[in-house]
C-alpha cells in the first residue's frame, strides 16, 4: 500500500512538472517563432500549406485526453493518497517528538560541558597547588638539611684528627652551613638563631684544630737539615684549612701566614747565607784584577816587590773556551754541592759559581711562588707582596753580595756571560709561569752591566795608551794584544748573538778602532814598508780566523778584518815582485798611463828599455820565482795564509807578463827583433802550478 501511493505521488508531481514545462516551452516558442521563420523545416512547412489552427486544436484535443486519463488514475489512487496523508501526519509527530527528544539532549550536552569546563578549571588550579606544595617542600627539605646540625658533623669536628678525610670532608659542610645561616640571619630566620651558637662552637673548635695543625707543620721547617718541601706538601694537602681560616677567623689566618712568612724568610735567608759563603770558596785562587787588561804588558804589570802570583792561564781572561757552556749544557744542570766540590778539589770560575748560586735561587723561588699562590690563595701584586715577603731578605742579601763582589771584579767574560745567565734564567721563569723575579733580575742588571762597560772602557784605554816603542820585543808575528783582542772579541760577539745588545756592539766598534790603530803603530816600528805589511797581514790574518772560527761570516768585525787583509795583501803582492819584477811592472803602468791619454807616439823611445826588461826577464824570471815563494812562505806565520798570498802573487806576475806582451804586440814594437825572445806565458803557468798547494 505504501508503495502505491508513494509511486503515485511521483507519477502527480511528473504530470504537474509536465504541465509547467509545456506552458514554459509555449511561452518560448512564441518569443522564437520570429527566429525561427526563417529556419529551413518551418518554411517546409510553410510551402505544403498545413493548417496550424487545425493541428492546434488536434493537440489541444490530445491533451485533454491525457488530462482526463490522469484525473481518472488520481481518482483510483485516492484511497493511497488518503492513507499516504495519515502516514506523512504520523511520520510528522514522531519526527516532533523526536526533536523534542534530540533538543533535551542538546541541553543536557551543554550542562555537561558547563560541568568539564568547571572540573577542568578545577584540576588546574589542584595541579598549580600541588606544584606550589612541591616547591614549598623542596626548598623547605633544602633548608632544613642545610640548617640542620647532624651528630655525625658535631663527633667528627670534635673528636676526628684534622688529616683525616672525614674531617676534611665535614670542615667544608661546616663552612657551608655556617655560610648558610649567615644568610638567612640577614633575613631575620628564626630556624637560624637556634642553630647559632652550636655552630659557632663547632667554628671555634675546628678553628683551633686547624691552628694547630698548621702551626706544626710551619714549625717542622725550622728543625736542622729538614727538607721543608716535605711539610709543604703535607700543607697542600689541606689548603682548605687556610680558606676556611681565612673566610671565617682573619686574624688566625693572618696568625697562620706570619708565622708562615717570618719563618720561611729566615730560612731561605740562612740557607741561601751559607750556600754563598761556602760555594765562593770554590772560585779559582788566580782572578783577574786591574792590571790584567789587554793592552799591559805581562812583564811590565809586575814589579820586583809584587807577591801576587801571575795567572796560570792569563788567555781565560779574554777567550772564552768551555766557559760558555753554562749557556747552553750547564744551564740547568744541578747546582755545585759544596762539600762534594771541596772533597775533590774541584775549583770554579766566577761565572759558574754565579750560575749555581741564581740555579738554586730560581728553583726555589719558583717552588715557594707557586706554593704561595695556591696555599694562600693570593695573585698578582698581592702574590708578589708576600713573596718579597719571604724571601726579600735572602734577596736583598744577594744584591748586597753581588754587589760587593761585581765591584772589584775585572773579568769581563765572566760578568758578561753572568748577564746571559740572567736573560735566559729570566726566560726559563716566564715559561714556569712565574714572574716574581722580574725586578730582582732588572737589579742584577743594573749592577752587570755599569761594571762590563767600565772593565770595556778599561781595555779600550789600555790599548790606547800602549806605546809600541816600550814593548819588550817586537817582531812580524801576531802580536799577544791582538791576539787577545781576536779571542775577547769572537767570545763577546759570539755571545751577544742570543740576545743582541746595541751597546755592546758600540763598545765592541771602540776596541776594534782602538785595536786597529794599535796596530799600525807597532806596524810604524819596523824600517822597510814589507816587514810593516808582513805584521800587518799576520795580525789581520790572526784575528779574522779567530772571529770567524767562533761567529758567524758576516758579522762587523769579520767583514772589517777581511777588507782590512785584503788591501794589505794587494799592496804586499805588489811590493814583493817590485824587487824581481820591478822594471817590467813600473814599465807596463806607464806605457798604458801612455795609450789611456792617447800618446801612443811617445812609446817609441822605449826600445832599448823594452830589449833590457825582457833578457832580464828571461834571464831570471824561475830563479825570481822561487825566491819569491821562499819569502813569502817564511814570512807568514798561517801557512794557508801564505800558501794563498804566494798565489795572488804568482797570479799577478802572469797578468802583468800578459800585459807585457799585449803591449809589445802594438805597431809600435811588432817589428823589434827581441819580441822573438819573449817566454811564452804558457811555460810560467806551468812553472807557477808547481808551487800550487794541494789542499
Amino acid at each position: 500500500m505504501d508503495d502505491n501511493i508513494q509511486k503515485l505521488e511521483s507519477t502527480l508531481v511528473e504530470n504537474m512538472d509536465t504541465a509547467r514545462s509545456e506552458d514554459s516551452v509555449l511561452d518560448a516558442v512564441g518569443l522564437h517563432i520570429q527566429e525561427n521563420l526563417d529556419d529551413e523545416l518551418v518554411k517546409e512547412a510553410l510551402k505544403t500549406g498545413v493548417d496550424l489552427r487545425q493541428y492546434s486544436k488536434q493537440i489541444e484535443s490530445e491533451l485533454l485526453q491525457v488530462e482526463n486519463a490522469s484525473i481518472q488514475d488520481y481518482i483510483k489512487e485516492s484511497q493511497n493518497i488518503a492513507s499516504l496523508h495519515n502516514q506523512i501526519t504520523a511520520c510528522d509527530s514522531i519526527l516532533e517528538r523526536m526533536e523534542q527528544m534530540l533538543s533535551g539532549f542538546q541541553s543536557d550536552l551543554s550542562s555537561i560541558s558547563d560541568e568539564i569546563q568547571t572540573l577542568q578549571g578545577q584540576s588546574i588550579a589542584m595541579n598549580i597547588k600541588l606544584k606550589n606544595r612541591q616547591s614549598v617542600r623542596g626548598e623547605l627539605s633544602q633548608f632544613v638539611h642545610e640548617i640542620v646540625v647532624p651528630e655525625s658533623m658535631i663527633s667528627t669536628i670534635l673528636e676526628t684528627a684534622v688529616t683525616e678525610r672525614q674531617f676534611l670532608e665535614q670542615l667544608h659542610e661546616l663552612n657551608h652551613k655556617i655560610n648558610f645561616v649567615k644568610e638567612q640571619s640577614f633575613h631575620d630566620s628564626k630556624s637560624a638563631l637556634d642553630v647559632r651558637d652550636i655552630l659557632e662552637k663547632l667554628k671555634i673548635k675546628a678553628i683551633a684544630k686547624i691552628r694547630e695543625f698548621l702551626l706544626q707543620k710551619i714549625y717542622q721547617f725550622r728543625k736542622p737539615m729538614t727538607n721543608y718541601q716535605v711539610p709543604q706538601n703535607a700543607m697542600l694537602k689541606f689548603r682548605f684549612f687556610y680558606e676556611f681560616l681565612l673566610a671565617n677567623e682573619r686574624h688566625v689566618a693572618k696568625e697562620v701566614r706570619d708565622e708562615y712568612v717570618e719563618t720561611m724568610s729566615k730560612i731561605y735567608y740562612s740557607y741561601f747565607r751559607s750556600y754563598w759563603n761556602r760555594i765562593m770558596k770554590l772560585q779559582f785562587e788566580d782572578v783577574a784584577d786591574k792590571d790584567d787588561l789587554m793592552g799591559i804588558e805581562d812583564t811590565a804589570k809586575r814589579s820586583i816587590f809584587s807577591s801576587r802570583p801571575q795567572l796560570k792561564n792569563r788567555s781565560t781572561i779574554f777567550s772564552l773556551g768551555n766557559r760558555g757552556n753554562i749557556l747552553t749544557t750547564d744551564l740547568e744542570a744541578g747546582i755545585i754541592v759544596p762539600h762534594a766540590a771541596q772533597k775533590s778539589d774541584t775549583k770554579y770560575p766566577y761565572e759558574g759559581l754565579f750560575r749555581s748560586l741564581h740555579y738554586a735561587l730560581l728553583d726555589n723561588c719558583c717552588r715557594e711562588y707557586l706554593f704561595l699562590t695556591d696555599f694562600f690563595m693570593v695573585a698578582t701584586a698581592a702574590a708578589h707582596d708576600l713573596f718579597y715577603m719571604v724571601l726579600g731578605k735572602a734577596l736583598g742579601m744577594f744584591l748586597k753580595e753581588l754587589e760587593s763582589y761585581i765591584g772589584e771584579c775585572y773579568d769581563s767574560i765572566a760578568i758578561f756571560l753572568s748577564i746571559h745567565v740572567v736573560y735566559r734564567y729570566q726566560v726559563i721563569m716566564h715559561k714556569r709561569g712565574v714572574p716574581a723575579l722580574d725586578r730582582y733580575w732588572e737589579t742584577v742588571h743594573d749592577i752587570l752591566w755599569p761594571r762590563f762597560e767600565y772593565i770595556m772602557q778599561l781595555n779600550i784605554q789600555s790599548i790606547k795608551e800602549t806605546d809600541p816603542s816600550r814593548l819588550c820585543s817586537v817582531d812580524a808575528r801576531p802580536h799577544h794584544i791582538t791576539r787577545r783582542y781576536a779571542e775577547f772579541s769572537a767570545a763577546i760577539v759570539g755571545l751577544n748573538e742570543s740576545f743582541p745588545s746595541e751597546r755592546v756592539n758600540r763598545l765592541l766598534a771602540l776596541l776594534q778602532g782602538e785595536v786597529e790603530n794599535f796596530v799600525l803603530r807597532m806596524a810604524a816600528e819596523f824600517p822597510q814598508r814589507r816587514e810593516q805589511l808582513v805584521f800587518l797581514i799576520n795580525n789581520y790574518d790572526m784575528m779574522l780566523g779567530v772571529i770567524m772560527e767562533r761567529t758567524t761570516d758576516d758579522s762587523k768585525e769579520s767583514e772589517s778584518f777581511k777588507e782590512l787583509l785584503n788591501a794589505r795583501t794587494a799592496e804586499f803582492v805588489d811590493e814583493t815582485l817590485a824587487p824581481h819584477f820591478g822594471g817590467m811592472m813600473t814599465f807596463v803602468k806607464e806605457c798604458e798611463g801612455l795609450m789611456e791619454r792617447g800618446q801612443a807616439d811617445r812609446l817609441r823611445k822605449d826600445e832599448k828599455r823594452v830589449t833590457t826588461i825582457t833578457r832580464s826577464f828571461n834571464r831570471d824570471w824561475k830563479k825570481a820565482i822561487d825566491d819569491l815563494n821562499q819569502e813569502v812562505m817564511t814570512s807568514f806565520t798561517n801557512f794557508r795564509n801564505g800558501t794563498s798570498i804566494l798565489q795572488a802573487a804568482l797570479t799577478q806576475l802572469i797578468q802583468y807578463y800578459h800585459r807585457y806582451q799585449k803591449i809589445l804586440s802594438l805597431s809600435t814594437y811588432k817589428s823589434l827583433p827581441i819580441r822573438n825572445e819573449l817566454i811564452n806565458i804558457h811555460h810560467i803557468m806551468v812553472e807557477v802550478k808547481k808551487h800550487k798547494p794541494n789542499f
